[in-house]
């Protein structure tokens, strides 16, 4: 289920959630140029992640932010293109935070940013579904203390014993910070679902709130699975359709039984 030939571990993927952070804009002072070293790293781990649903046809471009509509301040934009089917936004999501923790690892800012536009809005007959921007940051830029982050309390987002990775999960990245999870644990099986609270979506269009949602929900599931990996819990997980509209609060999502290693 992880990458076996990249050079991140599973456990680099959990230690890297306690430093990652959203750069929300990259101060010109602060960032780096990124080495070819760098670069070549980076085409090589793309090469190595998982997709959630591997029958789902991907493309991820690397090109200067400069080529597309963000102005963050990053020097490449990371494109993520896919085929328009079932659960293609879960699956981007779930693929793009392995990157985004590679990142963290690498001392490359990053930030995923829903609004930006590439050149192309297709690469060989996909389509464009997200990018992030990113930038080589010095080590002292990144979280020190992520329990300081502004994230929902606890207890509205996980029902149930939070078996040592609630408390971790839960600092998991989100479009505007939405949080769009609730996992109740009825002792045997986590029950994943996607939660919409009527009327409140921040300073998302309301349009685009199921579509970012979607992806938010790829990402929670790789955060998720990172930390029953890490606390040596063995899974097997079951995907459900995500048909619900806008209007519906509570969606069930995924089903993870699971037993103590």
């Amino acid at each position: 289920m992880f990458p076996t030939i990249a050079k991140i571990t599973i456990m680099d993927y959990y230690q890297q959630i306690f430093k990652r952070k959203s750069f929300h804009i990259f101060n010109f002072l602060d960032k780096k140029a990124l080495t070819s070293s760098d670069l070549n790293g980076l085409e090589t781990f793309i090469k190595s992640v998982t997709p959630l649903y591997p029958e789902i046809k991907t493309e991820i471009q690397i090109v200067p932010e400069s080529e597309t509509t963000c102005k963050r301040g990053g020097e490449y934009c990371i494109l993520f293109y896919s085929e328009v089917k079932d659960e293609y936004l879960r699956n981007i999501g779930y693929i793009g935070e392995q990157i985004d923790l590679y990142l963290a690892s690498e001392s490359i800012g990053a930030l995923w940013f829903g609004i930006g536009k590439p050149r192309n809005m297709q690469a060989n007959g996909l389509d464009f579904v997200i990018m992030m921007t990113i930038a080589k940051m010095p080590e002292t830029k990144f979280r020190k203390d992520m329990f300081k982050a502004k994230r929902k309390p606890l207890d509205e987002i996980w029902r149930g014993d939070p078996m040592n990775i609630a408390n971790i999960v839960r600092f998991t990245p989100s479009a505007c910070n939405t949080q769009p999870w609730v996992v109740e644990n009825t002792g045997k099986e986590l029950m994943i679902y996607r939660f919409k609270k009527s009327g409140k979506r921040g300073i998302m269009p309301a349009d685009k709130v199921g579509y970012y949602n979607k992806i938010d929900m790829g990402i929670f599931l790789f955060m998720l699975e990172t930390c029953l990996k890490h606390e040596n819990y063995y899974y097997e997980k079951a995907l459900f359709a995500d048909t619900s509209d806008d209007n519906t609060e509570k969606t069930l999502i995924a089903r993870y039984s699971y037993s103590k290693g």
